[in-house]
């Protein structure tokens, strides 16, 4: 928080004071009386289920029946208890318990037993009000216990008899009062966004609810118009967030239709933006650039939000409002990073990646940013956030933004980003022999005085991906004179790829799993193999490799770089005894 400017700690302080009362209001509308004992619940019946599209797994329902709770990574074995008396053993674990998307897939298995065990587990809950826990009663998670509620009635009140009937639907009744009055304590971005859905859902789902269509509309239109940009992205800049809030709006507006109710302007225009967006970061092989917070790519949740998808056209070019661009030449595919930081206010997950990028031939990555695991997030989400676990420059091991690490400020708003890029310049150009895209962002200019250029040139044949990365002077005509200067250019490498050194030390050849080979060359600075961990794949953290261009940026101002495809023969000749693997046959 040292360098963190007056009119950022202004910005910060005020968003920590209405978080800060926020909080206070939502623990008192959360007390066990206020949420129960004198609000009333009317509701006789509901009219629909919405369809929950997210992919079910009917093997975990024995897990659950015998008392097997595996969520985040973690295993709680109840012993005979209830899963929701015991001591959570992370707040990711408490947060999947407590907002029942598990009860999926016990709908999945489609049996007798499994109908019975998840209409006792959510009895046990109602009875226990879901003891006091407060991450039970985080208005984000009291939403996606509504809306899971909704989803999986048919299999919850299958042969249920009338007094659990009643229960369910008071205790339904009862959360939905609760969230509408706590769900603007919800935590910028997706989490009141999740509120505002779950509220809409439960207004079109439950009798003696449509009173409220008009305000619930109102609030749902107002997050969808201030969270989904133009472009398609989301304001928090994390690709992933677009297949998950898909998931719940696209039922939402079957929903809508379902009711003989017209969807709002709001949601029509959000999903429309959102579907072209999904093309957009996308590798060959299906999986998502690793930007912002994005962790391993769920095929089937993808496969899924897709089908939906009616215009199916080719991908745009050019995000700018969220801040990403995408080039393509045959089959050689880069996308890179072009924006700022997201506002502080949903910055808690964001990334100090700018110039970033990811490249890909066909169906196998090539360069990639390190990513985030599915599970165990926490323990990696710092390291993963900074500079060097993307593939663009570091200057002096710094990373180009500034996030809140410690203290009261944490502890509230979370993360957050104080400090970064606040200009980043992009220009497109066509030319003759490809693609160019030139960028710069000032990130390092306050600390440095340096601000950092990334040039790209992607051959009209897909070939060749030609680099160039410059450091120039913030102000004036020159670099500082004793500032800290020393900058590492980073490139990951996909854990499938097989790296290894040219024999003349300026290079490192590439072999791809399909047995295609490119080089990596750079002039005029030492280039390194280190080793490096990729964890954005569907099996958690592996090892891996990066290639490091080491240099100071007042002797070496630039940069200039190439991957190359070549072929066995063209590379073999040049390759050091024992220096790289055997090609496959």
């Amino acid at each position: 928080m040292s360098r963190v400017s007056i009119a950022q700690r202004t910005k910060l302080s005020m968003h920590f004071a209405r978080r800060s009362l926020r909080k206070i209001a939502g623990r008192l509308k959360g007390h066990q009386m206020l949420r129960w004992d004198l609000i009333p619940a009317k509701t006789d019946r509901l009219v629909i289920a919405p369809q929950d599209l997210r992919t079910a797994d009917p093997t975990r329902a024995s897990e659950i029946y015998a008392g097997r709770f595996a969520f985040a990574g973690r295993i709680v074995v109840c012993d005979g208890r209830s899963p929701f008396e015991m001591t959570p053993p992370s707040e990711e674990w408490a947060e999947n318990l407590f907002g029942f998307g598990w009860l999926r897939h016990l709908r999945a298995a489609e049996s007798g037993i499994t109908r019975a065990n998840a209409r006792a587990l959510v009895d046990e809950w109602i009875s226990l009000q879901g003891s006091s826990r407060t991450t039970a009663w985080r208005p984000d998670v009291v939403a996606r216990r509504i809306t899971s509620w909704l989803s999986q009635a048919p299999l919850i009140l299958h042969d249920a008899d009338m007094p659990f009937y009643r229960r369910f639907l008071r205790s339904l009744a009862r959360q939905m009062h609760y969230l509408r009055n706590t769900a603007n304590e919800a935590q910028h971005g997706i989490p009141r966004l999740e509120a505002m859905i779950a509220l809409t859902f439960g207004t079109l789902c439950m009798a003696n609810q449509m009173r409220h269509l008009r305000g619930t509309v109102r609030r749902l239109s107002a997050e969808l118009d201030g969270q989904i940009l133009p472009d398609g992205g989301h304001v928090s800049r994390n690709p992933g967030t677009l297949v998950e809030l898909l998931l719940d709006l696209l039922p939402l507006r079957q929903a809508f239709t379902a009711r003989n109710v017209i969807p709002p302007p709001a949601l029509l225009n959000a999903i429309d933006r959102m579907m072209p967006m999904l093309r957009f970061f996308r590798h060959a092989d299906g999986s998502f650039a690793h930007f912002n917070g994005m962790g391993p790519t769920p095929p089937d949740l993808l496969a899924t939000v897709l089908a939906y998808d009616d215009a199916r056209g080719a991908p745009v070019a050019n995000a700018p409002h969220s801040g990403y661009q995408r080039l393509a030449a045959n089959d050689l595919l880069v996308l890179m990073d072009t924006g700022t930081p997201p506002p502080i206010i949903v910055s808690q997950n964001a990334h100090a990646g700018a110039l970033s990028f990811e490249l890909s031939a066909k169906q196998q990555r090539i360069v990639v940013n390190c990513g985030l695991p599915a599970s165990g997030r926490e323990n990696w989400r710092q390291v993963a956030r900074a500079t060097a676990a993307h593939s663009t420059a570091t200057i002096s091991d710094t990373s180009s933004c500034r996030f809140v690490e410690s203290g009261s400020f944490k502890r509230v708003l979370g993360s957050t980003i104080v400090g970064g890029p606040s200009h980043v310049p992009v220009a497109r150009e066509e030319r003759e022999d490809g693609l160019l895209l030139r960028a710069s962002h000032n990130g390092y200019a306050d600390g440095f005085g340096i601000v950092h250029q990334r040039t790209l040139l992607l051959t009209r044949d897909g070939s060749r991906l030609q680099g160039e990365d410059t450091f120039l002077p913030a102000s004036g005509n020159a670099l500082p004179a004793n500032g800290r200067d020393a900058f590492a250019l980073r490139f990951h490498l996909h854990p499938s790829v097989k790296g290894s050194r040219l024999n003349d030390g300026q290079g490192v050849m590439l072999v791809l799993p399909d047995r295609d080979v490119w080089n990596f060359t750079a002039e005029g600075a030492p280039i390194e193999l280190e080793e490096s961990v990729y964890l954005g794949g569907t099996d958690g953290p592996r090892r891996t490799l990066q290639i490091v261009v080491y240099g100071n940026a007042r002797e070496t101002a630039q940069v200039n770089w190439n991957f190359t495809r070549s072929s066995p023969a063209a590379t073999s000749a040049r390759r050091g005894p024992g220096e790289a693997p055997e090609l496959p046959l």
